[in-house]
């Protein structure tokens, strides 16, 4: 059980700082400042659940797909950083469209409020490449304790579900620390967010090229 204790602090110890959700609350909460409280809620429980579903399995069975379709991990970092680049300088852009825009908002049907909770709010805002990649190194070193697969398997699930708890509670509450924090602090922090978003989507790209430069030596 102490195997099963420290495999599992290890999975949380090392996706926390890169899924890093306090971070991405501000900007969750600039994706999502035309929608009420309970829209708001309940995109945050479909985040969670979609960060769940993805960590566990690029935990679990992320080595054997990348394997299946012959896509190396530095490929992935590659692409992914250009996905979070993507979206981190759109962020950095973006500006608000006036009333109408808001109005509209509000008025759309929670189902269509839910469609971007895989995208972008998941992934790549939450769970990005960086993320992904951890997990599936993760799962790919993961240790054959004594007590069999089971063992490791029960470790996979309480971690993700550790995380997903995280991201759950920091977005549940996104609206009360923009509250506290005032509009003109909350777009400082966005912007600043967004910026680090650019920064760590160019440290991934070049993660994944440098891997990918090393095989041509």
């Amino acid at each position: 059980m102490n195997e099963v204790v420290k495999s599992t602090m290890l999975i949380f110890g090392a996706l926390f700082p890169i899924v890093n959700p306090l971070g991405d609350t501000p900007i969750f909460l600039s994706l999502t400042r035309e929608y009420t409280s309970a829209e708001r809620g309940a995109l945050a429980r479909r985040v969670a659940l979609n960060c769940f579903l993805l960590l566990i399995a690029s935990l679990l069975v992320g080595t054997h797909i990348l394997s299946f379709f012959g896509i190396s991990l530095p490929v992935v970092q590659v692409g992914g950083g250009l996905v979070v680049i993507s979206t981190g300088w759109t962020m950095l852009n973006w500006k608000a469209d006036g009333e109408e825009k808001t109005t509209a908002q509000r008025a759309a049907r929670p189902k269509d409020i839910l469609q971007q909770a895989f995208y972008p709010l998941t992934l790549p805002l939450t769970v990005g490449p960086g993320s992904i990649s951890v997990a599936i190194t993760l799962g790919a070193n993961r240790p054959h304790h004594e007590g069999g697969p089971q063992y490791a398997l029960v470790a996979a699930v309480v971690g993700s579900v550790l995380i997903a708890a995280s991201v759950w509670l920091c977005y549940g509450f996104a609206e009360r620390i923009g509250r506290m924090l005032g509009e003109a602090a909350m777009g400082v922090v966005m912007r600043l967010s967004s910026f680090l978003l650019v920064c760590i989507g160019v440290q991934i790209l070049w993660n994944g090229a440098s891997a990918l430069l090393r095989t041509l030596n």
